[in-house]
């Protein structure tokens, strides 16, 4: 080693000596000589690379490079330099003793009076230990991620099967959904009720991949479900957790056809994993899914609690479906086919809510009465179910008994009340009940309501009043009744009577509804029959989603024919 490769350290001088005594790295090379080697160090640079000053002098400083250090660290370093500019950066270097660390290196250039770069001082710090701690907060940020990447998607697949009130639907809902987010491609296969796959549903995550996955439902694919890893997942217990394998391509042509077999060598083969979608007693079929590179750990983590949440809610469907076809059942079989009457052209509509397991109170009944009067009711039972619907009947059971034996509307719905109340038939009810007496063309009418909306009456013209008379408290309630009123109506005229449903919404008052119903009514033309009437409601109040059930009765007087 020469002289020149040694830097003097003069005892006399103070602020020199506290820079070579500093904890910080310091090195100085020769920016003038080839190759910028290394001229002097000090004492804490050999503390931290655990190279001694003379094995470093005369070398460029790369020797602390090694097999994970970064080149496009190493790349902007010798730019900056080449351009005499500062640098600093965090680079992965190694000690004499082949240790690696992470090193925070910062590099200035020294020019002389000219500006020409003469030196460059290097200064560096061990930041391993910072550096460590960055990794292990950005892996629990990813996890973090990961996780709430997860329950965004469970949570959006639940939501979806919850929206669904069609079972295939739901199921296609679930593919649709949650493979693209897991996988290349699969498919969801549903058993009916005897354990035989009855749908099975197709997806592909890339757009380009989705003419070929039509393709390929377009044959015969009851093969998929042959398979003993699907045997394996719908025989399998509740702890039961989906594994990723690798497919067996080499079994695939003794078990598809060549044009099968080309499909799905385009959509890509790779690892497969087959999630059993457990309900409550029993699995109800599977979610397959295909990825072409492998799974990750998430995807197994997120497919195990699909497949839980997935199934539990899929049953859901399943049951509501089957609680409200029972329901439904019952409420049709209680509401009464509509009489033919001279003079009288009668319409109606009935319409279960769109909401889970919520039908069964609302009703309306046309009862030709002995006397030759007209006995008209709607009604609504509070509540949803099936308690609601067989108080239904019940309800109207009642009143059909007192109005056939020709009490009046009031009578009518007072004695209804009491019996309701002494036999604890109902919760609480409401009713517009009409005695409808035909006069001539014309007809007077008796009515009372108990807590229902008022009839709305449309005059040739368009003309629309309100029967808002004859109010008394809702069925089921202590209070006075009896209460009615009466009205004429000409000929031409066209009665509407109505449950809350058709008019009143969450987002839409009572009284608000019955205005736009009154408009709505003012603006048909005076010949509308009864059933186009009753058609242009429904269309106009109740949407797809309804929120309550709607009855609507339409009663037009006309003259008899001759």
């Amino acid at each position: 080693m020469s002289s020149e490769d040694r830097v003097v350290e003069p005892e006399d001088d103070m602020p020199l000596n506290a820079v070579l005594a500093s904890d910080l790295a310091l090195s100085i090379s020769d920016a003038l000589r080839p190759d910028d080697p290394l001229v002097w160090v000090n004492s804490a640079f050999s503390r931290l690379t655990g190279y001694p000053a003379d094995e470093v002098l005369g070398r460029n400083c790369r020797f602390l490079q090694g097999a994970d250090t970064d080149p496009i660290a190493v790349g902007r370093i010798r730019t900056a330099m080449d351009d005499g500019r500062a640098v600093a950066t965090v680079i992965r270097n190694y000690r004499r003793d082949g240790t690696a660390f992470w090193n925070q290196v910062v590099i200035s250039p020294v020019a002389d009076e000219t500006g020409r770069v003469t030196h460059h001082v290097g200064i560096q710090v061990d930041v391993t230990e910072r550096v460590a701690a960055d990794q292990v907060r950005d892996l629990e940020l990813d996890l973090v991620d990961e996780t709430a990447a997860r329950l965004d998607l469970l949570a959006h697949i639940s939501d979806e099967l919850a929206k669904n009130l069609d079972y295939d639907a739901a199921v296609d809902a679930l593919g649709d959904i949650a493979i693209p987010a897991l996988a290349n491609w699969g498919f969801v296969a549903i058993t009916d009720d005897r354990g035989r796959f009855s749908r099975v549903h197709l997806v592909a995550g890339d757009l380009h991949d989705r003419e070929t996955v039509r393709a390929l439902a377009n044959q015969d694919i009851g093969w998929l479900t042959r398979a003993p890893k699907i045997a394996e997942a719908m025989t399998s217990s509740p702890g039961f957790v989906a594994t990723p394998y690798a497919i067996d391509t080499a079994a695939l042509p003794g078990r598809t056809t060549p044009e099968q077999l080309v499909l799905l060598r385009r959509l890509g083969l790779g690892q497969a994993m087959v999630v059993p979608l457990r309900a409550r007693d029993r699995v109800l079929g599977v979610l397959t899914l295909v990825a072409v590179d492998g799974f990750g750990a998430d995807a197994v983590v997120t497919a195990a609690h699909l497949g839980r949440r997935a199934g539990l809610a899929l049953d859901n469907v399943r049951l509501f479906l089957a609680e409200r076809t029972a329901v439904l059942t019952l409420q049709h079989s209680l509401l009464p086919e509509i009489p033919e009457i001279p003079g009288l052209d009668i319409a109606a509509a009935y319409i279960p809510s769109g909401r889970r397991a919520e039908v069964g109170g609302d009703w309306f009944d046309v009862l030709p009465l002995p006397d030759g009067a007209i006995g008209l009711a709607v009604g609504d039972v509070v509540g949803h179910d099936l308690r609601a619907a067989a108080a239904m009947g019940q309800l109207r059971s009642l009143l059909r008994s007192y109005a056939w034996e020709g009490s009046s509307p009031g009578e009518v719905l007072s004695r209804a009340d009491e019996l309701v109340r002494g036999l604890d038939i109902a919760d609480i009810s409401t009713c517009a009940y009409l005695r409808w007496r035909p006069n001539g063309e014309d007809a007077h009418v008796t009515y009372a309501r108990a807590g229902h909306p008022p009839p709305l009456l449309r005059l040739a013209g368009g003309e629309v009043r309100s029967l808002d008379g004859g109010l008394s408290t809702p069925i089921g309630l202590a209070g006075p009744g009896g209460a009615e009123a009466t009205i004429d109506v000409p000929a031409s005229a066209t009665l509407v009577l109505y449950t809350d449903g058709l008019v009143e919404r969450r987002d839409r008052g009572l009284r608000e509804g019955i205005a736009l119903l009154t408009a709505e009514l003012s603006a048909l033309p005076d010949d509308a029959d009864a059933t186009t009437v009753k058609n242009r409601l429904v269309d106009r109040f109740v949407g797809p989603y309804q929120e309550d059930d709607v009855c609507v009765l339409v009663v037009r007087r006309v003259p008899p024919t001759s």
